[in-house]
């Protein structure tokens, strides 16, 4: 049986660790040839190209800054040219600054508009250009862009309430090509960087209605559906997976 995403070239941003490597993977998985960026840890996506590799797939590891727009643009047209097309953007790659309205720097304020806000518009801009008719725009936004439930988020709040109206407004200027661009929203996810097990762990895992973390495996679900043929008729969506942390 021919798989989903056979010929199907991703990008995933900061594919490399986390929530992004756990796409990446599906998405192979599901058959598509993917590019991933990453800002540091060349060793981490190193071992996340190498496991694309074991499945079949083509892959591809490019150093790129998400707060910087040339970078950006820079990582779109290397996965076009050297993948030979895309198909699919994933837009994952973000910042978590969390302090007081108060305390935050400008420097702080300015990295994560940079890098949670420019760097998809940048992303998805340089992608238009490359997408296929009937191509794929997938962001990876937070259940606090619709429920911040702790003092400090704001910033951070705001940043990812930003993609949804992102979302929208592609998804009408795109969809004539029959490009779809949707919104996925995470609850609490176990990564490296929040970890099920974390001191505040028990806490905010009971603020949703399944009373645990998620796996990133159950984000890269929803977002392969997104990417897949059969959800061609979804767009402008936003999709929460956040075990009912927004029920």
């Amino acid at each position: 049986m021919k798989r989903t995403l056979e010929g199907k070239v991703a990008l995933v941003t900061g594919g490399g660790r986390g929530i992004g490597a756990g796409i990446a993977l599906r998405l192979a998985q599901d058959g598509a040839d993917v590019a991933l960026t990453y800002l540091r840890n060349a060793e981490q996506s190193a071992a996340v190209v190498k496991e694309i590799q074991s499945l079949g797939r083509r892959a591809l590891a490019v150093q790129a800054d998400s707060a910087d727009p040339a970078a950006v643009q820079g990582a779109v047209d290397r996965t076009a040219t050297i993948l030979g097309r895309l198909d699919i953007l994933v837009n994952n790659a973000a910042v978590f600054l969390v302090g007081a309205v108060d305390e935050l720097s400008r420097d702080d304020v300015e990295q994560t508009i940079a890098v949670n806000v420019r760097g998809p518009y940048v992303a998805a801009q340089a992608a238009a250009r490359h997408l296929s008719d009937g191509g794929r725009i997938i962001s990876i936004g937070s259940n606090v862009g619709e429920r911040a439930v702790f003092p400090g988020l704001a910033l951070y709040s705001m940043s990812k309430t930003a993609l949804a109206g992102l979302t929208r407004g592609l998804a009408r200027e795109l969809g004539p090509r029959g490009i779809t661009v949707n919104l996925v929203n995470p609850g609490p996810t176990d990564t490296d960087a929040n970890p099920a097990d974390g001191p505040n762990a028990a806490t905010i895992a009971g603020f949703t209605a399944l009373g645990r973390f998620a796996r990133p495996a159950d984000i890269a679900a929803t977002v392969a559906h997104l990417a897949a043929p059969e959800a061609g008729y979804v767009t402008g969506a936003v999709v929460n997976v956040d075990g009912g942390f927004t029920s």
